[in-house]
């Protein structure tokens, strides 16, 4: 894997306008006991971005990781993925991994298993998927763990499987609702890096939800800032720094400090609901 720098996770598609992967137009979201959660939120994603949803708690983050991963429709506006298609759920699809929070992993079923569900729920038989489970093992860097069950792993080798797992049908887009949150600092940051080199090597787009200013800086090319509910954009933030980014000294750099004060002060300023003057 090669630690060369670049802007962009696609070099060749630097000077130019990244193919659109998925579009928020004023998307609201209202649940049946009458809680609007999103409120005309407009957003576009595109291919090979790694985009971090970063807000208050309750700002509908979630919602709109859920509402882009088909597991609900909005109540309003329009989303769509793959160039127009629109998005209807429930949705099914290969295309797309999602990492919730909890490992959720079955703990009767050995590591191997757990990874082999998608798979396994689209109907590939146990011999026809063991390179391609073995594949996803390899590039968590649990490859000696398959007979393993998850009792016997850590907080991070469990998340690991979870990665594995959303990653197994090679999908173009992985949505993670806080996957980190409940880890200790030094293996949020070990899986912080490792997950930026499965992206960078396999190129997918990657949306993030986190709580952490300073994660979302250090993973993102773009951070886009979330209004308490109703949610809503209310700022969009480019970290235009390459990657990799365990390399040199960007995490205690001048830059990187800059980044995390320029973002501190959009959330602030989400308080308010007003965008903030950069």
């Amino acid at each position: 894997m090669s630690d060369a720098p670049l802007l962009h996770p696609d070099p060749q598609a630097a000077a130019a306008p990244l193919a659109t992967l998925v579009t928020l137009d004023r998307v609201s979201k209202r649940f049946a006991n009458g809680t609007l959660a999103l409120q005309d939120m407009s957003l576009t994603i595109g291919a090979h971005d790694f985009v971090s949803f970063l807000g208050p708690s309750g700002c509908g983050k979630s919602t709109a990781l859920r509402l882009i991963a088909g597991l609900t429709s909005p109540t309003d506006g329009r989303l769509t993925r793959d160039a127009g298609q629109l998005q209807t759920a429930p949705r099914t699809d290969r295309d797309l991994g999602f990492v919730f929070q909890e490992p959720t992993l079955m703990p009767w079923a050995t590591v191997f298993d757990n990874v082999w569900l998608p798979l396994r729920l689209a109907g590939t038989g146990r011999d026809a998927a063991d390179a391609t489970v073995r594949e996803a093992l390899t590039m968590v860097g649990l490859s000696r763990f398959s007979g393993v069950y998850p009792r016997e792993l850590s907080g991070g080798m469990k998340m690991r499987v979870s990665i594995a797992r959303a990653l197994v049908t090679h999908p173009r887009l992985l949505l993670m609702d806080e996957p980190f949150a409940a880890l200790d600092e030094m293996t949020r940051t070990k899986l912080n890096n490792d997950l930026l080199s499965i992206w960078r090597e396999h190129r997918f787009t990657v949306i993030f939800v986190t709580h952490s200013v300073y994660e979302s800086v250090y993973l993102s090319n773009r951070i886009v800032v979330m209004a308490p509910r109703p949610g809503r954009v209310i700022d969009e933030i480019a970290i235009d720094e390459p990657y990799p980014r365990h390399t040199g000294d960007f995490h205690v750099s001048s830059r990187y400090n800059e980044h995390v004060k320029r973002v501190q002060r959009a959330l602030h300023g989400t308080m308010d609901g007003i965008a903030v003057d950069h």
